[in-house]
């Protein structure tokens, strides 16, 4: 998992949350809504009676709650309004959503990509109109802890410890399944979203010039490129060809999964940004060689492999 600590993500500092989508029961209804937010890079919530409320201010959104839920005691419409308020308002980019079952289970872990924003109808199983856009992470996945464990709001805001220790109950504390095992200090390098930022930092030095970050007509950079089929790691050009390049870390990913989605990024390139006869490669980035991916790349012309290693070491200082 790559998200636990961005700080810089959103321009201060990261904060967490715990979101249900929907209620654990019944639980054919949350595993429609949920699949539907997870397979989209989404969460969502209800609350569709109130309307745009993306447009409202704090009076007017209590006002609304107070007219579509008039039987609720107050105290009730209060936490109806200060949590959508949060949800559209105060929850920024760059921040940690857990997605709850009830108050035991943890569904999955992601990075909040955008704002939220309403959409009535996006979602044909059950018409939750207010979205937000989240990276999921492979990893951790439906963990069921022993005692209750998130709060009962729909959306509730994390202790940063609290999302550390339910992290470490997971399995995924240190967060380092994706870490180089050469690393004589693994915390120096503890998340592969950071090798994508470094990468993103120091492209013109790691590529010398052979790619160039992309960058849309309407400013959209490489890094994370959104596309409505996922978010491509980075989005690259080949100068001397014009081919576009999608680049993907493969974060400890069966091959066969990374190489699938290379290739369903890179017939959405061609279908979507190539002009006529602009070709698109990739590039799979990893740790160790992988004979399954390998294989896999044998019978693709237009696809490669590319390695990192990470070295970090101290020394005394020199004598003077």
């Amino acid at each position: 998992m790559a998200i636990a600590q961005d700080p810089l993500a959103n321009g201060s500092a990261t904060r967490y949350w715990a979101i249900a989508p929907v209620e654990a029961n019944p639980p054919e209804l949350y595993d429609k809504i949920w699949q539907f937010d997870l397979a989209n890079g989404l969460i969502s919530i209800g609350w569709k009676e109130l309307g745009d409320v993306a447009r409202m201010s704090h009076e007017q959104l209590a006002d609304a709650v107070a007219m579509n839920y008039p039987n609720k005691p107050p105290p009730t419409r209060g936490l109806y309004a200060n949590m959508i308020w949060a949800f559209y308002q105060t929850i920024r980019s760059g921040d940690v959503v857990i997605a709850r079952r009830g108050r035991k289970m943890l569904t999955a872990v992601g990075m909040v990509k955008s704002r939220a924003f309403y959409a009535p109808g996006k979602n044909p199983i059950l018409d939750h109109p207010n979205f937000l856009e989240v990276q999921w992470q492979d990893q951790p996945r439906d963990k069921t802890f022993p005692s209750i464990t998130f709060p009962m709001f729909t959306v509730a805001e994390l202790p940063k410890e609290k999302f550390t220790g339910l992290l470490e109950e997971t399995g995924v504390g240190s967060i380092l399944s994706d870490a180089p095992k050469n690393l004589e200090d693994p915390s120096a390098f503890v998340l592969e979203k950071y090798l994508e930022d470094f990468i993103v930092s120091n492209f013109n030095a790691i590529f010398k010039g052979e790619l160039a970050m992309f960058c849309d007509a309407d400013g959209n950079g490489g890094q994370q490129y959104t596309t409505d089929i996922g978010s491509i790691d980075i989005l690259a050009v080949e100068p001397k060809s014009k081919s576009f390049v999608v680049l993907e870390l493969k974060k400890g990913r069966p091959s066969d999964q990374v190489v699938g989605q290379v290739l369903r990024y890179m017939g959405w390139v061609k279908k979507n940004l190539c002009a006529a006869g602009q070709g698109v490669k990739g590039i799979v980035i990893c740790r160790e060689s992988d004979p399954k991916l390998s294989y896999a790349l044998e019978v693709t012309s237009n696809v490669e492999v590319q390695y990192y290693n990470v070295s970090f070491k101290l020394s005394e200082a020199p004598a003077l």
